[in-house]
């Protein structure tokens, strides 16, 4: 079976491989030509375990092909899957630009049956402006070529996006045919051996499953981020209270992690574009538009510890009291295992410190150069976590990389001007930090 990929960004290229992995030719394609000549060198541009290996494995394989010339491959495809940018507009709401260019560029060169596959996430309605953009085209040409559209929303975890593609818990497919539902089912068998769900549905429902999910999910955390502050103001423990409420099998435990903000590419892109949706119907989507205030908030939230911090035990409790003084950072990625930085709370808190009048070091395993990208030479860029540290007035950890979790306590406060330490993702004991003698704030 042979198929196109067009977009070779984190869903686009995830998803090329995997089909390759499992026998399917594949082209992925993409306008980058500087991207392209990289991929086919096997270098990839995003950072996800286990994806490099594959790429190199198919494409010396001869199942995976990278091109910059969609119509190259038009003829040979039964099914396309797109997978383009869907950036949100200054309003929220999802930029379809890219989207609707491909499906122009399929219907003014195909010749034969297709199957155009909308991959990115997309507000319900996608599909069927997709579908006349190509008829048009088609139109245009004065030709009757026969196709079809399908909805397949992606559900992959940066960092276990390979595991998650490999072995989905569930498919979600929206087609109009039953020729589309046949494809589909062929392309996603050597998936589904093991029972995994295959959901079909109309197409909106399909379009519309992605982004009610993303907004569960963000609800979630915004809701436990909430309770997590009242807890801090009337002393209770969040942990406590997450595990009482998590073992209730109505709840469930996922998900339920306070911390200091969500981020990445999806969960505040789609919260933003599912309330614009809302918003051209004549709805207001009230509970998204809080759980979106409480996690740009929830971004602010070490950093008004770190004030009170200082504020207690060094000055008056204002912004003032940061001036002059050294913060190290822990974790710059969004989640663990991702260089991603989209929408992470360490842009909202170093843009703070920084005119606050901090120092600001800074280290994580893989997010570097992308933050050395976004902030050139504002911030200090460190070889390691006790590099970060030395000198630093205060310790804040943002994300919980596995090497962070258990740190030798004496060399770093040794390394610190003051065992000063924030933890934005709860990973530490209260107790332990108190008996290594460590000033402890945690969400």
């Amino acid at each position: 079976m042979d198929i196109a990929v067009v977009g070779t960004g984190y869903v686009g290229l995830v998803t090329g491989t995997c089909f390759s992995e499992m026998g399917i030719n594949v082209t992925c394609v993409d306008v980058d030509e500087n991207k392209i000549q990289k991929l086919k060198e096997g270098i990839l541009p995003i950072y996800e375990p286990g994806l490099e290996e594959l790429v190199r494995k198919n494409y010396q394989a001869g199942r995976l092909k990278f091109t910059t010339d969609l119509t190259s491959c038009l003829d040979d495809v039964e099914v396309i899957f797109s997978a383009v940018g869907t950036p949100p507009d200054e309003d929220g709401s999802a930029d379809l630009r890219y989207v609707l260019e491909v499906a122009r560029t399929i219907g003014k060169n195909i010749n034969n049956y297709v199957l155009v596959v909308t991959k990115s996430t997309v507000p319900v309605g996608t599909a069927q402006k997709v579908k006349a953009v190509i008829q048009e085209e088609l139109d245009k040409r004065g030709v009757t070529i026969p196709f079809d559209v399908a909805s397949n929303p992606e559900f992959l975890k940066e960092g276990t996006a390979v595991k998650d593609f490999m072995g989905p818990d569930r498919v979600v497919v929206g087609v109009e045919s039953e020729k589309a539902k046949e494809l589909m089912d062929r392309l996603y068998k050597p998936f589904t051996l093991n029972h995994y769900r295959m959901i079909y549905t109309d197409i909106p429902s399909a379009e519309m499953i992605k982004y009610a999910a993303n907004a569960m999910l963000a609800t979630r955390i915004s809701f436990m981020n909430d309770i997590a502050n009242l807890c801090d103001l009337v002393g209770a423990d969040v942990n406590m209270v997450r595990s009482g409420i998590g073992s209730d099998s109505r709840i469930g435990n996922k998900f339920l992690y306070p911390g200091c903000g969500y981020g990445g590419s999806c969960f505040p892109k789609d919260v933003k574009a599912l309330i614009q949706t809302a918003s051209q119907q004549g709805y207001t989507m009230q509970v998204l538009q809080a759980v979106e205030a409480v996690n740009d908030k929830q971004k602010t939230i070490l950093f008004e510890k770190l004030v009170r911090v200082f504020g207690v035990h060094r000055a008056p409790c204002t912004e003032s009291s940061l001036q002059g003084k050294t913060i190290a950072l822990w974790g710059l990625a969004f989640k663990p295992d991702t260089d991603d930085m989209r929408e992470a709370p360490s842009l909202v808190l170093i843009e703070l410190l920084l005119a606050a009048g901090c120092t600001v070091k800074v280290y994580d395993p893989v997010s570097m150069d992308e933050c050395k990208r976004r902030f050139g030479n504002k911030v200090v860029y460190t070889r390691d976590m006790y590099d970060a540290a030395l000198d630093a007035d205060a310790l804040l950890l943002l994300t919980e990389w596995k090497e962070f979790r258990l740190p030798s306590w004496n060399v770093l406060k040794r390394a610190m001007n003051a065992p000063i330490l924030l933890d934005g993702r709860n990973i530490y004991d209260k107790k332990e930090m108190k008996e290594n003698g460590f000033i402890y704030e945690c969400i």
